[in-house]
């Protein structure tokens, strides 16, 4: 059979591009008009493939990073592989899947989550911030939880906007998961009312860390 070519995938993406998409996309910082459900499709069609997932990468156009994070091997990449395409990760469903596709399945996950969390790039310390919940939830052991928790209430509050959220999550994540902490989680939260009138759709948990809190817990107790 014969393999498919950079040409081709991009090809059909762009068969795939659709204006109302791509508007709804812009709105969220994202520069692409594909719906993700095709766009999987592509990707599961083409099955793992490691050079083509290079090579579409190295287009810089988002639609072909995103089937080149679903088709590639996490395990395969060295820690300043994954450092180089986190800096280039500026569209944020980009740096999304490639934190939680790729770097999460990693064996380099820990030395860059420290590395990323203290990087004075907000949008790369917000990828070391999401690491960090997953461990918070996870694999707890070694981490301290109260110096997050300081990190968090002096520095979360004037936090741009993604590494704002991201801290956020690691603030609730430690609430909902470690009750010994749950008291400090929630008077944080409160105090700094981060979040607390982002529009939540019905039947959908408010991202304000202690309403997320109180209802996870409910769930879990009920």
């Amino acid at each position: 059979m014969e393999a498919t070519t950079v040409e081709q995938v991009l090809t059909e993406l762009a068969g795939l591009e659709n204006a109302k998409v791509r508007a709804l996309n812009e709105t969220r910082g994202d520069d692409h008009g594909v719906n993700l459900t095709k766009l999987r499709a592509v990707a599961k069609a083409l099955k793992t493939n490691q050079e083509l997932s290079a090579a579409l990468w190295d287009t810089g156009q988002t639609a072909a990073k995103l089937v080149a994070l679903l088709i590639c091997k996490p395990k395969e990449f060295t820690a300043d592989q994954l450092d180089a395409m986190l800096r280039e990760a500026r569209a944020p469903k980009v740096h999304d899947w490639l934190v939680n596709y790729v770097v999460k399945k990693s064996k380099h996950a820990e030395v860059l989550r420290v590395s990323w969390s203290a990087d004075p790039d907000p949008v790369v310390a917000s990828a070391g911030w999401a690491l960090t919940s997953e461990r918070i939830a996870k694999k707890p052991e070694g981490l301290d939880l109260p110096g997050l928790l300081d990190a968090i209430e002096s520095g979360m509050k004037d936090a741009p906007d993604r590494l704002q959220w991201a801290m956020n999550q690691a603030l609730a994540t430690i609430g909902i998961e470690h009750e010994e902490f749950r008291a400090r989680a929630l008077a944080i939260g409160e105090r700094l009312e981060v979040l607390k009138d982002y529009p939540t759709p019905p039947n959908c948990t408010s991202p304000f860390a202690p309403d997320w809190i109180n209802e996870m817990v409910r769930r879990k107790a009920s």
